[in-house]
């Protein structure tokens, strides 16, 4: 368990105390070797200091304290006595690994910061440092326990620090440390840490709280007592042998409440909260009828993580009673091996027997959820998308849903069907075009309740929605989404690339397939590039002029700075716009081009090509980048639907909207937006966006709607 006990200089934690603790659980050889890791550590920080002015060393023998207490095992304390010797000192990675193993060096690295190593900015440094330490903690899970037990040590001294830095330090305590103990269990360590955090980040507030808890303790004893007497004698009447303990809230728990529900402190204080541990799960349920026939249940406040395990591993049965008085008292019933997996949670896999099926459960759980957080990490574009990420996943409020085969799945409240889909395998998140909540068609962004049943439908061709991003919640569903997509868009930048490339190199009588592979190599080399695919990807998206490229691959590169503003005019032949091409060209909503308008485009840097009317003014205005402007045609079969703007004058009479929306719909146009922008006593205007084939389609509803006897004036709008 975490010690309670804070270092002080009076009453310092030294290494014959810590090999004292050892020595109760751990062979004299393995003690030793902790002893001589003591040495090493103190050799290597020689001369350094901590701001309190105490040697360095004992800031490693303290977090080492609080492993030992868990009952971790001696390659775990070793690295905890190490830990900051290769951040902090000459000593290197090797001479750690010949001196106690790579198993150690490994640990030790994994806690080690990424200092060598410049970034932009300090927010991508830290969620660097902090990639790096989830990445080690999946390869070894005890990499994140000395961690939090090096944060919980570094918590409990922050008082020399400068008071922006302690406000920084506890402010990531709370927002990452914290939830990961609790992610994984470790209540004990999560609640001090947020005590901690709590009382470093808003110190005055704190001490209001403590002392308004200090005074409603006094008032509550009797109360106490009394619930208390009647729930024991009531269980000893049942012949149920059970311990009850009465529970405090803590600090930051009543601040989150007080500022959550913006309430005072007398609506959160007046609760009164007890456990119940007995022997067995059975008679966990047989507890729970006592006490409900004891006091009346708060409908709606029963929740039985017994038989459906919190994402952490967290067993017990809770529930709320109308108590004397009219307080409200809050239980939790539980057995000894799950109120000590609920204390220690995947610690208890090394603080008790291996063989407790609740500490395994921890750990099982624990292991999933780093499967997972490797997933995310190689689909995350960067560090600080990754840190996003895992802190949508440390944040879970649980809503639990069944498949269609009666197999639960926990997701975080406020989860969508598409959630659901990722959940249950990425290939059907990416593929999902529908979702039956209940055996009934439901959007898929419909929120998810518990005790639902979810179907996903996918379909084979079916891929992620960019939409999606603005309504899941689950980082596994957004880490997925964006990766597809960014795959999808560097895939049709691609293929943008290879077509403008190759009318370029056609207007100096070549192409792609005719040049030598020697001379790409050596292009590709000169320019820097990794691979063809990576420049054609930077034409695509108009991060590199096309002809430009076809210059140096033709071998005409000396011409490249004489021709420059001639090169546009140059490609002859405009490329086709097929209508497919996908996130890489997008149509100007300033002048909404379709199928049949004369058309341009222009290259625009990171979003490929942005196709305009050649009448639009915009076109007039960019006049003077001709290199970024390319002949464009439309192909003669062009697919999809474009959107299309009508300004339509209207009598203003009952039912002429609803008279001009049916003639739309007939003529087989959707309506994507409608809005009205004049209207007086006579006349109303009504601006409709509407989707068409090409110009024809859209000659054919204009017709149409010219024949509505309301409609007064009709023009094609232009953004």
């Amino acid at each position: 368990m975490v010690a309670k006990a804070r270092d002080t200089d009076n009453e310092r934690f030294l290494i014959s105390d810590l090999c004292n603790l050892l020595d109760s659980y751990l062979p004299h050889d393995a003690v030793q070797e902790v002893y001589s890791a003591y040495l090493f550590g103190a050799e290597a920080h020689e001369g350094q200091h901590r701001m309190s002015g105490e040697p360095y060393i004992y800031h490693p023998i303290a977090v080492a304290r609080i492993l030992a207490e868990m009952h971790m095992d001696h390659q775990s304390i070793v690295a905890a006595i190490l830990h900051d010797v290769i951040e902090d000192t000459p000593t290197a990675k090797e001479q750690v690994e010949s001196r106690f193993g790579a198993e150690v060096a490994e640990l030790v690295d994994g806690v080690s910061k990424l200092t060598q190593i410049q970034f932009e900015s300090k927010a991508e440094q830290q969620a660097e440092n902090f990639r790096k330490m989830m990445l080690a903690m999946v390869r070894d899970i005890r990499v994140i326990l000395i961690k939090l037990a090096d944060r919980l040590h570094n918590m409990r001294t922050l008082g020399v620090m400068r008071p922006d830095k302690r406000r920084r330090i506890a402010r990531e305590t709370l927002e990452i440390y914290a939830p990961i103990a609790n992610r994984l269990g470790m209540n004990q360590m999560r609640l001090e840490l947020e005590d901690l955090g709590f009382a470093a980040l808003h110190p005055m507030r704190s001490r209001v709280l403590e002392e308004a808890v200090r005074r409603a303790r006094g008032n509550r004893k009797e109360i106490l007592n009394k619930i208390e007497t009647a729930i024991k004698r009531r269980l000893r009447q049942e012949h149920i042998d059970g311990e009850i303990k009465s529970r405090e809230k803590h600090l930051y728990s009543l601040y989150r409440k007080m500022r959550g529900k913006g309430v005072s402190f007398a609506d959160v204080s007046d609760v009164y909260a007890f456990r119940i541990i007995v022997d067995k799960p059975d008679t966990c349920y047989r507890a729970l009828g006592i006490v409900h026939n004891l006091y009346k249940p708060v409908p709606g406040k029963f929740k039985d993580y017994i038989a459906i395990p919190k994402a952490n591993g967290y067993q017990s049965l809770h529930t709320v009673l109308f108590g004397p008085y009219g307080v409200p008292i809050e239980v939790q019933i539980r057995t000894e091996d799950m109120d000590r997996v609920a204390e220690a949670g995947i610690a208890a896999h090394w603080l008790y027997k291996a063989g407790e099926g609740g500490a395994n459960s921890a750990q099982q759980r624990a292991r999933e959820w780093l499967r997972e957080l490797l997933e995310m990490q190689k689909n995350a574009g960067n560090s600080l998308e990754f840190l996003e990420n895992v802190k949508i996943d440390l944040f879970p409020d649980e809503v639990y849903v069944f498949t269609p085969q009666g197999e639960i799945m926990e997701l975080p409240r406020g989860a969508t069907a598409v959630d659901f889909a990722y959940a249950v395998h990425t290939e059907v998140g990416n593929t999902c075009i529908a979702a039956k909540i209940d055996r009934h068609l439901s959007p898929l962004r419909t929120p998810l309740l518990n005790g639902q049943t979810v179907e996903i439908i996918t379909a084979p061709g079916a891929h992620p929605n960019p939409a999606w991003l603005n309504f899941v919640i689950t980082a596994k569903a957004r880490s997925n989404i964006r990766h597809h997509l960014k795959n999808l868009r560097s895939e049709e930048a691609v293929n943008l690339g290879r077509r403008l490339l190759d009318k370029a190199l056609a207007s100096l009588g070549t192409s792609l397939g005719e040049l030598p592979q020697a001379r790409i190599e050596a292009f590709l080399s000169d320019c820097g590039a990794e691979s063809l695919e990576a420049v054609l990807d930077d034409i695509g998206l108009g991060n590199r002029f096309p002809i430009l490229v076809a210059r140096q691959l033709a071998g005409r590169s000396e011409e490249v700075e004489a021709g420059a503003s001639g090169d546009a005019a140059q490609v002859t032949t405009p490329l086709a716009i097929k209508g497919t091409e996908g996130m890489v060209v997008s149509y100007a909503k300033c002048c909404r081009p379709i199928p049949g308008d004369p058309i341009i485009g222009f290259v625009s840097a990171g979003r490929g090509i942005v196709i305009h009317v050649e009448s639009c003014k915009n076109v007039a205005d960019y006049r003077n980048q001709p290199e970024k402007w390319i002949d464009v045609e439309w192909e003669p079969d062009v697919e999809g639907e474009f959107p299309a703007e009508l300004r339509i004058e209207v009598a203003n009479q009952r039912g002429v909207l609803a008279t001009v929306a049916a003639v739309i719909a007939d003529m087989g146009s959707n309506i994507e937006n409608v809005g009205i922008e004049e209207r007086d006593g006579m006349n109303t205007t009504m601006v409709f966006t509407i989707t068409v084939k090409n110009r024809r389609h859209l000659a054919s509803v204009m017709r149409r709607i010219r024949h509505i006897k309301l409609v007064l004036r009709l023009s094609r709008g232009r953004g």
